[in-house]
C-alpha cells in the first residue's frame, strides 16, 4: 500500500484517482476480512493485521476527502 504523501503537492485530478484506488483497497481488504472470518480459520493474527491496513487506508481516505470537498461556512 502507498502512503498518500504531501497532499499539497498534488492536484485535484490526481487526488480523485488515488482517492479511487484507496477505496479499491479498501474493499479488497474487506473482502479478504470477511472471507477470513468465514472460514474461520482462526488466523486472528493475519485478521488485525488486515484490519489495521484497513484502518490506515480510511484515514487516507478520509484525509483526500478532506481537502477535495471545499469548507462551507453555513
Amino acid at each position: 500500500m502507498s502512503d498518500s504523501g504531501d497532499l499539497s503537492m498534488k492536484t485535484d485530478d490526481v487526488l480523485r484517482v488515488e482517492l479511487e484506488v484507496f477505496k479499491q483497497e479498501h474493499r479488497d481488504l474487506d473482502d479478504a476480512i470477511h472471507a477470513l472470518v468465514d472460514r474461520g480459520t482462526g488466523e486472528q493474527l493475519t485478521i488485525q493485521r488486515l484490519k489495521k491496513q484497513k484502518l490506515r487506508l480510511k484515514d487516507i481516505i478520509s484525509r483526500i476527502e478532506d481537502r477535495l470537498t471545499p469548507d462551507i461556512i453555513a
